[in-house]
């Protein structure tokens, strides 16, 4: 017995014309997404390799993710270089530099960036994470504490390359004089009173 009521092939046409109008709204979101990615991962990859680079001549050692052997090739080691061709600067979801500094407790000390979604609004977020201590707890022996305090964040679609570069510039520069002092207070105080903290955790 054949159904009754239908159109025929009228509904599915309906849906099928809706489902392809989201196929190519999201491709085109995804596309956008890419493009910026792209751009902002360029700018941050090559501004955190020349950080890496000056802090590495007054003796800080630090590791940076991603790792210079993804993303560039040499012609001098560290500071003539240059992209690799075919690199994929939009599969980039975070980037980070660490501190490897074993005094003052200063090792993962790091400035971080990374992407998330708020209501499917893609956000890119930079913050400056530090170990504040350690706690024994009793399940589960010692842990290290670390602490977030946020730099920059903004929607990609909003973002201003001069601000989030005005902010990482601010906290580099303290960073690098807590150094040359050899005094890591000198950087977590100023985090302290110029930035909102971000969250805590244990490790």
């Amino acid at each position: 017995m054949a159904p009754t009521g239908g159109k025929g092939e009228d509904w599915f046409a309906e849906l099928d014309a809706e489902l392809q109008k989201e196929t190519e709204a999201i491709n085109k979101d995804l596309t956008e997404l890419n493009n910026s990615k792209q751009s902002i991962n360029k700018t941050l990859i090559e501004d955190f390799w020349r950080i890496w680079m000056r802090f590495g001549k007054i003796n800080v050692n630090m590791t940076m993710e991603p790792s210079h052997e993804t993303f560039a090739n040499f012609d001098v080691y560290p500071d003539q270089w240059r992209f690799k061709e075919g690199f994929n600067f939009a599969s980039v979801n975070s980037l980070q530099l660490v501190d490897r500094s074993t005094d003052q407790g200063r090792l993962g000390d790091s400035i971080k960036v990374w992407y998330y979604m708020v209501e499917s609004t893609p956000h890119v977020r930079m913050i400056f994470e530090y170990c504040e201590g350690e706690h024994y707890y009793k399940y589960a022996g010692w842990k290290r504490i670390f602490a977030q305090f946020v730099i920059f964040d903004s929607p990609i679609t909003h973002l201003s390359m001069n601000k989030l570069h005005d902010k990482m510039s601010d906290v580099v520069k303290v960073w690098y004089e807590s150094h040359l002092r050899r005094n890591r207070d000198i950087v977590i105080k100023h985090l302290k009173e110029n930035y909102e903290r971000g969250e805590t955790f244990t490790e």
